[in-house]
């Protein structure tokens, strides 16, 4: 007669059949990266759900509704939100799909400027542009979330003590911000993949309460008239069409970062699969929780005029004031502050990943140390000049917070250019990509690469326009300033240095 398997054998035998089944995952992972030429250097440590969570962390759709919402309230009111909402969202959709597909070919740190390099190698400019436009733009990226998180807390303060604080001590806060970012880059990838992971569940139990909290307690709701077709004009231009497509900057900042999960595409099983996963997931996602927050916010809101002439650090402070009153306003600040702060993290994570891949490839200079990794596994080298960086721009603050604002809108702009770098070789040059990943768009391919080339077209002329008119050198939309000088500095540093230096991509095996 048999004996029966005891259930601790039953349980050890699971555990050693799970345990070969990851084994051989990895070896199909790293197999992968070993045939792109790159020797796995990271453990891979991420499940989907870290993955998916590090686009989450970066997309931040809760920090980046709330950080945004003006734009689109006083471009276009509810009408322009809502439907900019949907149209930019699709879009949005569309160019996580390209990428989507791109990744899932090469599923490797670098991201946007690993694909560019890949795909054109006879233009080694194209890709080094790309890469430090990106990097720079992701270190912006962190940058302005650290100091929006700081402006959350100084509205806190405001709100409890009524007391407006200085820019100095809003500084001083967004470097104690960027300097907590860099140590928890530090600890390295599972401390971020238990964090992103952690905020995906933040961001769903906090737009639970956020919205409960706004519709419930908001002494008027709207009516379904005033969310879906209410226009309001602040900005001085006629052009009621002109105006809307300016809201539409709103749902572009919210939901750029998709592209993120293919940063740690190498620290992650099956990444072939999971980072494009993860790329189009995020927005799909995005696209949803957002509309729910948005809503509340649309049928809440009391006084569109009162949020324009705020007096609080940031203008969401007073749309929640009013509907909820100052001791809920305190929670749901406190709720958007979090997610704001983790978003950062994400940001110097990804921007971290950038620094290590062109140092990797002779795009950066110190190779040796920004491609060293600490015993938690973190480019520390590359962590830590994110946060130098983040610090000195935040003292631009302190003298003028209209520079300050051009250097972050800046960011949004180089985000969206960088996008356009692998979007124009897929259409343009549609065989560029011949090793196709498990993600596949078939014979949709290059129509969705082309619908995403016009959009980010639009949204770059977008993005450098004047918001207001008449136009005065108080309201002016210093960005092309800030992008253009960024230009110069990599265009100066390609000629210097870059030229001599960077040949493409240099495989390490």
């Amino acid at each position: 007669m048999v004996k029966p398997e005891r259930p601790d054998s039953i349980s050890s035998t699971k555990e050693a059949i799970g345990a070969k089944e990851e084994a051989r995952d990895v070896a199909v992972s790293d197999q992968r990266l070993l045939d792109l030429g790159y020797k796995p250097e990271f453990r891979r440590e991420m499940s989907l759900f870290g993955v998916l969570g590090i686009s989450f962390c970066a997309i931040g759709i809760l920090n980046g509704m709330s950080s945004a919402i003006q734009t689109g309230l006083f471009s276009g009111g509810p009408l322009g939100l809502f439907w900019g909402w949907h149209i930019c969202s699709f879009f949005m959709f569309l160019i996580a799909l390209s990428f989507g597909e791109i990744c899932s070919a090469y599923p490797t740190m670098g991201g946007l400027y690993f694909w560019v390099c890949r795909m054109k190698p006879d233009v080694p400019i194209l890709g080094f542009f790309t890469g430090w436009l990106y990097s720079m733009a992701m270190v912006f990226t962190g940058v302005s979330a650290n100091l929006s998180a700081a402006l959350y807390i100084a509205s806190m303060i405001e709100v409890e003590q009524r007391r407006p604080l200085e820019r100095i001590e809003i500084a001083a806060i967004a470097w104690a911000l960027n300097i907590f970012s860099g140590i928890i880059n530090t600890i390295g990838t599972k401390a971020i993949g238990h964090m992103s992971s952690l905020f995906v569940w933040w961001t769903l139990g906090g737009t639970v309460f956020l919205v409960v909290s706004l519709l419930v307690k908001a002494p008027v709701k709207n009516s379904a008239g005033f969310v879906f077709t209410n226009f309001q004009n602040f900005t001085g231009w006629e052009s009621k069409g002109f105006v809307v497509l300016l809201g539409f900057l709103q749902a572009v900042y919210t939901l750029e970062g998709c592209e993120t999960a293919a940063q740690v595409a190498e620290e992650a099983v099956r990444a072939e699969i999971l980072a494009p996963l993860a790329v189009v997931g995020s927005i799909v996602g995005s696209w949803l929780i957002g509309l729910a927050y948005l809503l509340s916010l649309l049928f809440a809101v009391q006084d569109i005029a009162s949020v324009q002439a705020t007096t609080f650090a940031i203008p969401i402070a007073q749309l929640f004031y009013d509907a909820v009153g100052p001791r809920l306003t305190q929670a749901c600040l406190l709720v958007v502050m979090i997610s704001q702060v983790m978003a950062a993290v994400t940001t110097f994570t990804a921007s971290s990943r950038l620094f290590y891949a062109l140092a990797r490839d002779n795009a950066f200079p110190l190779k040796k140390q920004f491609m060293t990794l600490n015993r938690f596994q973190s480019p520390y080298w590359g962590v830590w000049t994110s946060v130098l960086i983040g610090c000195l721009i935040s003292c631009a603050y302190i003298a003028s917070a209209i520079a300050f604002n051009a250097m972050m809108s800046s960011a949004a702009i180089a985000v969206m250019l960088s996008y356009l770098q692998p979007i124009i070789i897929r259409v343009f040059w549609p065989d560029s990509l011949q090793d196709f990943g498990p993600f596949r768009l078939g014979r949709w391919s290059w129509t969705v690469n082309f619908a995403s080339f016009l959009f980010i077209i639009l949204v770059c002329i977008l993005f450098v326009l004047p918001t207001a008119y008449p136009v005065d050198v108080f309201n002016m939309n210093y960005a092309i300033v800030a992008v253009g000088g960024l230009l110069v500095i990599v265009t100066i540093n390609w000629f210097w240095w870059g030229r001599h230096r960077f040949k493409g991509l240099v495989k390490t095996v």
